[in-house]
């Protein structure tokens, strides 16, 4: 086995198999409403794709899931570092489940050191269970049976459940390098341990290489089954997570495939693109199966000929995609600026990471909405959404099309590599032919028509498509008239910037105002926006189940905003944003009300409503906690008191 899937294995080992593993000692199992597990080793040695192979084996089950992929900042990190950490969390329960929750209840590390980059970040809960590899105590090297030994002794004393699994030497009975095995024979004890089904494990392990080789194939299985076997007969651990009855088909994905099925339910048949990272997956994704429809996926030279390359192919006739991150974004807000000035519909998908520059091209941060909204010189308005849920990063794409198409403008949706590589079961969705464009106009254009002839209510003009008959003119990035001509004049540049920024104030009164989660009024409201939504919700149900008058409301759209959000605002005590994006700590000794730096949200809401709103979030590149919020929260109603 390999932890991508990619080689066959050397040599010719002897396989044993045991059809069908049980405890040799049956006991009852802990019946639990919820665990988070991580599988974390080195790259390369597949415990990413044993996190998503387990989850995938509950939601088959019923159980509700999330998924966060653990993912080193560099591309080859060294082995055995704590930098180097790889490998994926698991969040199940007998529930939906909407975010990545607080700390890990169980840990396989793959070594110590990829264990220690996992405590010093504070994901293991106090007294949890670690299973560690314990081949390092018998290592050649003195120094790394020394750092196992130390870190092993260590978190024992601090309280932890420590066991010392010999995975090395069990696959070695199995496949002759134990790298290539590890992580089936990890999932292996993870389904023991957590009860799940057997045949459905063995059904997701054929199904994971379905495209090898049989013996591939079967050596996978029997890696599965003895990791089962080794956990039943070794470990005293036995878990339960209750799966409810799935009323309706499900599939699950991660967030950047829910982005490209997504590009191709809308009916998008050109998707232009650079490789960056967190967004490259879903234009790979993208080029599996676009051809298969009749469309193309093009790899430009970089991030503003992507843009220029797919602002091209919708004004020939039919909307484009561009897949970016924040990076990207920022190359390509001039063509972004020609794509309003000429009004010419693009989407723009923004799977946003950490900065500024390269930043942090793993982690995920919320730092473009500023960026998204205002990157460009000069007036320039676009549309922009957030997805909080894989379920919307699909339905989010077919929505900005069409609002592309209607308002001949630029809509940016913002994702995050949170959403990006988590996965989520949601309903399969069934097809509708109004997600679809209608076939391109090409009947004649009436001869007196302008390329710009506003509506005066809505700013909108009816599109020319090239080969229209009477439709010629001269598209223009510089300011320009109704008959597309170039105009310096105060008052027609003037009207074009009226109109384009009407079309905006058009849409807006399309938009409903989410409802509020909780009550409708009360001591404290949460905002948020995107992948947000699932940490805070669960915090503001916590909060209210301890007595506390507390709600919050998520923002899909950003640009423009609905209509309501002051008058919801004005029913609580105080409002705070919660947002993945820097603001400036009260605490620090330099910072006080005169000089604070506010996170996005809150310095648009204070801006728009004049309402004194603050905020709370971290940009540690990790997605916000629950708990987090939550003390968040109470740190705010503590101060309100204080002020009364």
């Amino acid at each position: 086995m390999t932890s991508d899937g990619r080689q066959d294995f050397a040599g010719t080992a002897e396989f044993r198999h045991d059809p069908d593993p049980t405890p040799s000692r049956p006991r009852p199992a802990e019946v639990l409403a919820e665990s988070i597990v991580e599988i974390v080793s080195d790259s390369g040695e597949g415990a990413q794709r044993c996190g998503q192979s387990l989850a995938a084996i509950a939601a088959r089950m019923g159980n509700g899931i999330w998924t966060v992929e653990i993912i080193p900042a560099e591309i080859q990190p060294p082995h055995r570092s704590v930098a180097g950490a790889s490998g994926n969390r698991v969040r199940f329960a007998s529930g939906p489940v909407t975010n990545v929750g607080d700390a890990a209840d169980l840990v396989v590390a793959f070594n110590e050191q990829v264990l220690l980059s996992r405590l010093h970040a504070g994901e293991i809960k106090p007294g949890g269970t670690i299973l560690i590899e314990n081949a390092w105590q018998n290592d050649p090297d003195p120094a790394i049976v020394a750092a196992y030994a130390k870190v092993v002794a260590g978190v024992r004393a601090d309280g932890y459940r420590v066991y010392e699994v010999p995975m090395a030497a069990e696959c070695q009975k199995y496949v002759p390098d134990p790298r290539k095995g590890k992580n089936m024979f990890v999932l292996g004890m993870l389904c023991a341990i957590y009860s799940l089904d057997a045949e459905v494990a063995r059904a997701q392990v054929r199904f994971i290489f379905a495209k090898k080789d049989q013996k591939i194939i079967n050596a996978n299985l029997e890696l599965l089954d003895a990791g089962w076997a080794w956990a039943d007969a070794n470990l005293d651990l036995k878990y339960k997570v209750p799966a409810p009855p799935v009323a309706a088909r499900q599939v699950v994905m991660n967030g950047n495939a829910a982005l490209a099925l997504g590009v191709v339910a809308s009916g998008m048949e050109v998707c232009a693109m650079y490789p960056i990272t967190p967004a490259t997956s879903a234009s790979h994704y993208l080029s599996s199966i676009f051809e298969k429809v009749g469309c193309v996926v093009h790899q430009a030279e970089d991030e503003i000929s992507a843009a220029t390359f797919a602002i091209g192919a919708s004004y020939a006739g039919k909307c484009a995609v561009t897949i970016t991150s924040g990076p990207g974004l920022s190359l390509k807000q001039e063509a972004l600026g020609l794509a309003v000035m000429a009004e010419i519909p693009l989407v723009v998908i923004d799977v946003q990471r950490g900065g500024p520059s390269t930043g942090l091209p793993t982690k995920v941060e919320q730092g473009d909405l500023m960026a998204a909204m205002f990157g460009g010189h000069g007036d320039a308005p676009k549309v922009v959404m957030a997805v909080s849920s894989i379920e919307e990063c699909f339905y989010s794409v077919i929505t900005a099309r069409k609002i592309a198409e209607t308002f001949n403008m630029v809509v940016i949706i913002l994702s995050d590599a949170s959403l990006a590589t988590a996965q989520q079961p949601f309903e399969r969705p069934v097809f509708n032919p109004d997600w679809l464009a209608p076939p391109i106009n090409q009947s004649a254009v009436p001869e007196d028509a302008k390329p710009y002839d506003w509506d005066a209510r809505t700013g909108i003009a009816t599109r020319f498509i090239p080969g229209q008959p009477n439709g010629m003119h001269c598209l223009t990035g510089l300011a320009h008239d109704r008959d597309s001509h170039v105009a310096y004049d105060a008052a027609i540049n003037e009207e074009g910037l009226l109109q384009r920024s009407r079309k905006l104030a058009a849409f807006q009164t399309t938009l409903r105002l989410a409802p509020v989660f909780g009550g409708d009024d009360g001591d404290l409201l949460l905002i948020g926006w995107g992948s947000t939504k699932g940490a805070i919700e669960e915090a503001v149900t916590a909060l209210r189940a301890q007595g506390h008058k507390v709600s919050s409301l998520h923002l899909k759209y950003l640009q423009p905003m609905a209509s309501g959000i002051d008058a919801v605002m004005k029913r609580f005590g105080k409002v705070m944003t919660i947002e993945n994006n820097w603001n400036d700590p009260k605490d620090d000794p330099l910072i006080n009300d005169d000089n604070r730096r506010l996170s996005s949200l809150a310095l648009l809401l204070r801006a728009r409503w004049l309402v004194d709103v603050d905020c709370w979030g971290k940009a540690r590149g990790q997605p916000l906690k629950p708990s987090a919020i939550m003390q968040a929260a109470l740190a705010k109603l503590e101060t309100a008191e204080g002020e009364q």
